[in-house]
């Protein structure tokens, strides 16, 4: 039992953190900007890559430094809107859909050339887990990492439901025209809108770099079951978004558990594709998600 606490479910919550983190973004762009954004996973490599300059120049750990890279990707976000997708945003949707795949090979080129195309690491050396009752092993890192998403979850859900401009972005998500005519902000929701989005993707690409390493793919990678745990808690609603994260993070490393005999159920080279089937199924069968999201049309 603690076999599949340890190297199963454990993994698996912490990968649906990072989901998590990934998926509230995708849903936030689509409902208030009504686009799916493919250059999101790039904005996590981003993140990633602008937290290890900050370990490297101020010597802390990552956790540490996730505000000043949540910050410093939120603004290049709200620059990106301002002169790539606002001057599109009238058009087709289609054509800014486009364009975010375009970004997403500016952002994965412009990492590459500024900091390389090697493997990187925020630490090194062997990382010892800690053990509790003698036998649970729970890497410090994980802990930093699911307390973090929490954190950053109850931060989010007091500003959706407590602030004016969180209730104005709920507001301009239901019912754009309506929101306008009541005098809201067309403009500042969406650069909040950004500002959250990216802030929390680049919080996710830091916690996925403190559990495997950082490459110039590490984000594009995790396109596939962010969207899945986007369209899984329904597109649109961030918080079906949390579930849906957390709901393809697990589901994922149960995979590979030796359910049925001593060799895993699925290798875990097939994870992806559990993220890909769930998200096919969820389609086929409920086309708005578990929290009724809006549909593709």
């Amino acid at each position: 039992m603690l076999e599949f606490v340890n190297f199963y479910l454990i993994p698996g919550l912490v990968l649906g953190s990072i989901y998590t983190l990934g998926a509230i973004g995708v849903s936030l762009l689509f409902g208030i900007l009504r686009f799916a954004h493919f250059a999101h996973g790039d904005m996590m490599t981003l993140g990633a890559y602008i937290a290890l300059s900050f370990v490297i120049v101020s010597g802390w750990p990552a956790i540490a430094v996730v505000p000043f890279a949540m910050a410093a990707t939120a603004a290049i976000a709200v620059g990106i809107d301002h002169f790539f997708y606002r001057p599109l945003r009238k058009g087709r949707t289609i054509v800014i859909v486009i364009a975010s795949f375009g970004i997403a090979l500016m952002i994965r080129s412009a990492v590459q050339f500024f900091w390389g195309v090697q493997i990187e690491s925020y630490q090194t050396g062997i990382q010892r887990p800690l053990i509790f009752f003698d036998s649970l092993r729970i890497a410090e890192r994980h802990i930093y990492m699911v307390v973090g998403a929490i954190v950053l979850v109850a931060m989010l859900h007091l500003f959706l439901s407590r602030t004016r401009t969180g209730k104005a972005m709920r507001a301009m998500s239901d019912n754009p025209s309506l929101a306008a005519i009541t005098g809201v902000s067309h403009t500042q929701i969406i650069a909040w809108t950004w500002v959250i989005g990216a802030g929390l993707a680049a919080a996710a690409g830091v916690f996925l770099g403190m559990d495997t390493q950082l490459t110039g793919t590490m984000g594009w990678n995790l396109l596939l079951p962010v969207f899945a745990a986007a369209i899984l808690g329904g597109i649109g609603k961030p918080y079906g978004a949390i579930a849906g994260g957390m709901v393809i993070g697990v589901a994922e490393e149960l995979s590979s558990y030796p359910w049925l005999s001593d060799a895993p159920l699925l290798a875990p080279s097939y994870k992806t594709g559990v993220a890909f089937a769930i998200m096919v199924a969820l389609l086929i069968w409920r086309p708005a998600g578990l929290f009724s999201g809006r549909v593709f049309r």
